[in-house]
């Protein structure tokens, strides 16, 4: 049975959300940290997931770098990450139903996401899911990453509603801090991590 959101905005995180891809970041990950710092331990980092790249590379190397070092190492990472997901990228299953039916009620659609604008472009050209969607909030237009509820407040912003009329998909303990932090309901998605995991948030699916 489909709830109407007619009168709601609906934010979607991306990774975890729109596609079903973390299994293909931690990879990733699990590559670079190998190469730069073998010693972290995987399980703990990968409860940061949801933040900005430039925070988990701090998190990583412990110590502070310069900004032109934090994006070529997080551009090499995504460049891993690109080439190890491409072969597999999909919608997340059931999504674009669900996508045609509050597109049919008029609702207004938005994405607020820690990745990069590369990222962005290499899911939503691959997928064709861009039409969807109202705008799209990235890494790049925020100066805070999640838990900040920074970029929620300005996914909020691009549409007609207030924080309370929206209505975000999150699948990240962080980004699921973002949202309540904003004063959002929240759908937790119980792809990167188990239901358990997810308490957070107001329901999980």
């Amino acid at each position: 049975m489909f709830l109407s959101l007619k009168n709601y905005a609906v934010i979607f995180d991306m990774d975890g959300v729109i596609v079903d891809n973390m299994k293909y970041h931690k990879a990733a990950w699990k590559k670079f940290i190998k190469k730069y710092a073998p010693d972290t331990d995987l399980e703990k980092f990968s409860r940061h997931f949801g933040k900005t790249n430039a925070d988990l590379i701090k998190i990583i190397f412990s110590r502070p770098l310069k900004q032109d070092r934090i994006h070529r190492l997080a551009e090499e990472k995504e460049a891993i990450y690109r080439n190890l997901y491409n072969p597999f990228i999909a919608p997340t299953p059931g999504l674009v139903p669900f996508l045609e039916k509050l597109k049919k009620e008029k609702t207004e659609m938005v994405v607020a996401t820690s990745a990069p604008t590369p990222n962005v472009d290499f899911v939503m050209d691959q997928t064709g899911l861009r039409p969807y969607f109202k705008t799209i909030v990235d890494s790049s237009q925020v100066k805070k990453g999640k838990p900040d509820p920074e970029i929620y407040r300005l996914a909020a912003a691009q549409t007609k509603q207030t924080p309370s009329r929206c209505l975000v998909f999150e699948d990240s303990y962080p980004g699921i801090a973002s949202a309540k932090s904003a004063g959002m309901k929240v759908i937790g998605v119980a792809t990167t991590y188990s239901a358990e995991k997810l308490k957070g948030a107001d329901k999980v699916i």
